[in-house]
């Protein structure tokens, strides 16, 4: 495998970066901000794209766990003679999606229900099942040039959350018991919450939710930590995964808002193409033993300071002799 240089494998790794921000200002500038590949102006500089080439462009949300995880797929591809270019830390679903769509990148660890609530556009409901999750994201993207991999066991789902002092004085215990006090409340998430429907949309939708105020912070990382345990905000959105959730109170999603969010690769369809079965049995192969509970102490790991997103994800792949 690691000889065969005709496929673009048997390289060293190769951790150079590319003009990600320039890239992806452009899509951006030029309105493809949806799933659908965008018509170009003729009189445009054509953007960039990573198809083609002779190395796997693997991209990460702005957010800790998704440089993570993008660090997990790209090193064990790295360790099998591929070679991997890194896009971290790129931005929200709204920018890196269609980039992916566009082949400016070609593979994003991505969160099943919420990928299929967004690519879907609304067509198909995400359930909590995951093997119905996954069907239904795979129907998707039928006649797109995306593709779904294996879901992981790792899930990271949404959970809205509450201080304890804010729960025991209203004896709050399901989302459903804050229906009445909630204007009195500030909610806090990232910016982009309000438009979500799996965040502030969906509470609003599902349990007729109206917060008194909004503060937008981050995607459930230490600015909204720290808002909550200094009472700038009284509820939140932060992820099942984060090792410190356990510092507050998670509310039980009682109406069933939040779908399954098993981590689940999205890969450009040229690259599936051109690798073939190889590819895609390593990129399975790493999914079927990443668990959450891996997953919550890896992020502990990177959130304590202890490991790089990098180093932590190199530690996982040896312990599963992955590299």
């Amino acid at each position: 495998m690691a000889g065969d240089t005709s496929s673009g494998r048997g390289r060293q790794p190769d951790r150079r970066r590319r003009p990600w921000r320039s890239v992806l200002g452009a899509l951006a500038v030029g309105g493809c901000l949806g799933v659908a590949a965008c018509g170009g102006d003729s009189e445009e500089p054509p953007t960039p794209a990573a198809l083609g080439d002779d190395a796997i462009t693997v991209a990460s949300f702005d957010f800790a766990e998704s440089e993570l995880l993008a660090e997990i797929y790209g090193q064990a591809l790295e360790a099998r003679g591929y070679r991997v270019e890194r896009a971290l830390r790129l931005g929200p679903r709204e920018l890196v999606a269609p980039a992916l769509v566009s082949g400016l990148i070609e593979f994003v660890p991505e969160y099943a229900g919420t990928a299929l609530q967004f690519l879907g556009l609304g067509s198909a409901e995400p359930s909590a099942e995951v093997s119905a999750t996954h069907e239904a994201l795979a129907e998707v993207l039928e006649g797109t040039d995306l593709v779904a991999l294996d879901p992981a066991p790792a899930q990271d789902a949404n959970a809205v959350v509450v201080t304890h002092e804010l729960a025991r004085r209203h004896g709050l215990e399901s989302i459903s018991d804050l229906v009445g006090i909630e204007s009195e409340l500030a909610f806090g998430g990232p910016p982009e919450c309000p438009e979500r429907p799996l965040c502030l949309a969906g509470l609003e939708q599902v349990y007729m939710l109206t917060f008194g105020e909004f503060v937008p912070l981050d995607a459930g990382g230490p600015l909204t930590r720290q808002a909550l345990e200094s009472g700038q905000i009284d509820a939140a959105i932060m992820f099942t995964s984060d090792p410190t959730v356990d510092r507050f109170v998670v509310l039980e999603d009682d109406r069933g808002l939040q779908p399954a969010e098993n981590v689940t690769p999205l890969v450009h369809a040229d690259v599936v193409a051109r690798w073939g079965s190889d590819l895609v049995d390593l990129v399975d192969g790493v999914s079927a033993v990443l668990t959450t509970d891996e997953l919550r102490a890896l992020n502990a790991e990177v959130a304590s300071g202890r490991a790089r997103p990098a180093d932590a994800a190199a530690a996982w792949l040896r312990t599963h002799e992955l590299r």
